[in-house]
């Protein structure tokens, strides 16, 4: 655990025995599945043992304990190397699982998952997620420690450890991620580069030549070399000149060899995504000491020095309740919110301030009433955080006056900031800059850390950006939120390069995301209350540019019904309607005028507001036939998107106003107009639909 620090690591024989113990668990459940990657646990495995040994503060009795250490494996197609860790150290992943790697409900997946095995923090194996993600959890670990550590109680004191490779390095994820944590001075994010210069079809030279050391200097990291990684003195001293190196991400280089031991595979790619084979595996077992039966062999003697973990991480656990215990005495109000942040539950009366928005035809575009909800709540809720990707006067995401997060090296002292209030970590803004993959990543680590609910706005376009870590928010059921602004053809100018169109229908078919399109400020408000009070899942909020009109609800049904996913907004004359009008966000005004317009044609017309398919999906079918009865089959869906999946609600007898081409630059109005909605448009469809005369 945390080491007692010596002037000099010596190795025993006990290191190598435990060492080479890794290597096989890791050789021999590859061998098994014949599936896997053998090569980086073989070549990783001293200064993986070395990190955990000595260095990693953790429980293995508790895998959630608030304060420990995070480990990241980045490099997450080497997952037998965390679930030999797992094991040996004594978390609950018993060997039967270690046997079942790769199968089907294992705890032992082919990339690590996070809510599968104990101990896995985040979900990793799509390269350079995890280093995104481990800069999000120095981030989460910065900003609570600067709220709540007070002299002589550093509640919040951890560190932030990870595994990276070569594949790693190359993604652009990592470029920008690596960036942002050196801009932020995140002193307490160390990664171990494990160098051994072999990717899954060849070695780095054909197409990684850079010299990393000086990039990530460049980056404003502190960069050590490890020449030889099997030296476990040279890998010790470097990880001891990063602890103290407070005011820089490190990166530590460590030459390592794929399949190390392997007479015939080491430093080649046929050691990286494959099984070695039989007789490989007995080779390399015989040029490294070890029997060759029987598989899955623990020695008595390595197991006992790494269930020692189990009794350091008690009594290191023990020491911080007591000191909890201790500070929630002189400083009861901090406990009790530092409490909330770790339950990740919303205090009493937190929704109290959502305004209410009055009846408006000219209304406000749905992304500044959110940036009024968001500072409505902010204040009642610390552990909301948050920023944009560089768009925040766009997005109206500014948290004003909760300061910006930053190093506290970074700025005067009498510098004043664009959203007021204190500087340093405890800011609660974040400055992505133009980094869309980057602030996705972050966030998914910021979530699987813990104590916050953070938030990450761009315009809905460059949702393509952040799609992979989005994609694993969803898949790991990371509570996070998106603001998705400027949703549609409807923000003008700028052209078809920023108008969405197939935007929509790509999110709406991730499991998992809960997608929200509000129809005016008041749904909006009930969008946030959801999105804050959605457990287990990340939220993406789709939010207009251009004004809409703010409903008059004394008309209109109230805005709450957003949480059901669909309510009937507005009913005509009559018992059963002849069509239902479906609309979501800035269409939803559109069918509310239609309506009228086509009662003054006697049809008998029901708006329903649809903001999130996915939460009426949910609903029992007693509400959603109430809502959406089957005997009514001529329905017409709205929406300024790609129609694709509209099928499912409108059926085979409906009809579908959407967008099946790229927009064009014009006024906003124009290029609605121009693509077919307007009252007159959405009329002249219903009643072709009715097969009625338009007179």
């Amino acid at each position: 655990m945390k080491p007692d620090m010596p002037c000099k690591f010596i190795p025993s024989a006990i290191d190598s025995l435990c060492i080479n113990t890794i290597r096989f668990l890791s050789v021999d459940a590859v061998q098994k599945a014949k599936s896997g990657h053998p090569g980086m646990p073989m070549g990783a495995a001293p200064m993986a043992y070395l990190l955990w040994d000595r260095f990693l503060k953790y429980n293995p009795a508790n895998p959630g304990w608030f304060n420990r250490d995070r480990f990241v494996l980045s490099a997450g197609h080497g997952s037998m190397l965390l679930y030999s860790l797992l094991h040996l150290t004594g978390y609950d992943l018993p060997l039967e699982e270690i046997a079942r790697f790769r199968q089907w409900e294992s705890q032992t997946p082919g990339h690590p998952e996070r809510g599968r095995t104990p101990g896995v923090e985040v979900t990793t194996g799509p390269l350079g997620q995890g280093f995104g993600n481990g800069v999000g959890m120095a981030i989460a670990e910065a900003y609570l420690s600067a709220r709540y550590n007070r002299p002589d109680f550093p509640v919040i004191d951890h560190f932030t450890y990870g595994i990276v490779s070569d594949g790693d390095l190359m993604e652009g994820v990592a470029a920008e991620a690596a960036s942002l944590a050196g801009n932020l001075k995140l002193g307490k994010l160390i990664y171990l580069y494990d160098d051994n210069r072999i990717t899954l079809a060849a070695s780095t030279d054909l197409s990684f030549s850079e010299d990393r050391a000086e990039r990530f200097e460049a980056y404003g990291w502190h960069v050590q070399t490890v020449t030889d990684g099997n030296d476990l003195a040279a890998i010790w001293d470097a990880l001891h000149e990063a602890r103290a190196a407070t005011t820089r991400p490190s990166l530590i280089i460590v030459r390592t060899h794929i399949g190390f031991g392997s007479p015939n595979k080491q430093d080649t790619f046929e050691a990286h995504g494959s099984p070695l084979g039989d007789e490989e595996v007995r080779l390399t077992k015989k040029n490294l000491g070890w029997p060759a039966e029987p598989p899955f062999l623990i020695p008595q003697e390595a197991l006992e020095h790494f269930r020692q973990a189990l009794q350091k991480g008690g009594e290191a656990e023990a020491a911080w309740e007591a000191m909890l215990s201790a500070y929630g005495k002189e400083y009861p109000e901090l406990a009790q919110e530092l409490r909330q942040a770790r339950e990740e539950t919303l205090p009493a009366g937190w929704s109290d301030d959502i305004p209410e928005f009055p009846a408006d035809a000219k209304g406000m575009a749905s992304r500044v009433a959110s940036g009024k909800i968001m500072n409505a709540l902010a204040p009642r809720l610390p552990l909301f955080i948050g920023g944009s990707a560089d768009l925040n006067p766009s997005t109206h995401t500014v948290l004003k006056g909760l300061g910006d997060f930053e190093s506290p090296q970074n700025h005067p002292a009498d510098r004043q900031g664009d959203s007021g209030g204190e500087w340093g970590y405890a800011g609660r803004n974040l400055h992505f800059g133009v980094r869309e993959h980057a602030m996705g990543a972050a966030l998914n680590g910021m979530a699987a850390h813990g104590g916050i609910i953070p938030f990450g706005a761009t315009f809905l376009i460059f949702s393509d950006y952040l799609r992979p870590s989005l994609r694993l928010a969803a898949l790991t059921g990371l509570h996070l939120i998106y603001v998705f602004t400027h949703d549609s053809i409807g923000l003008g100018e700028d052209g078809p390069t920023h108008q969405p169109v197939e935007h929509l229908a790509a999110l709406r078919a991730i499991p998992n995301l809960l997608v929200i399109r509000p129809g005016d400020a008041n749904e909006t408000a009930i969008a946030w209350q959801v999105a804050l009070a959605s457990k287990g899942k990340p939220v993406a909020l789709i939010l207009s540019r251009q004004n809409i009109p703010t409903l008059d609800r004394d008309t209109c049904a109230p805005a709450q019904g957003l949480s059901r996913g669909a309510y009937i907004l507005r009913d005509g004359a009559g018992a059963q309607p002849d069509i239902i009008l479906i609309a979501t966000g800035s269409e939803l005004h559109l069918a509310a005028q239609a309506q009228q317009e086509l009662e003054r044609r006697n049809v008998r017309t029901r708006v329903v507001s649809m903001p999130c398919w996915q939460l009426f999906d949910e609903q029992p079918p007693e509400y959603r036939n109430a809502v959406l009865p089957p005997q009514v089959t001529k329905r017409l869906a709205i929406e300024a998107g790609s129609p694709l999946g509209w099928c499912r609600y409108v059926g085979t007898e409906g009809d579908i106003v959407g967008i099946e081409r790229f927009g064009a630059s014009a006024p906003g109005d124009v290029v609605l107009r121009e693509l077919g909605f307007t009252v007159d448009n959405v009329c002249r469809r219903a009643l072709k639909l009715l097969g009625r005369r338009e007179d």
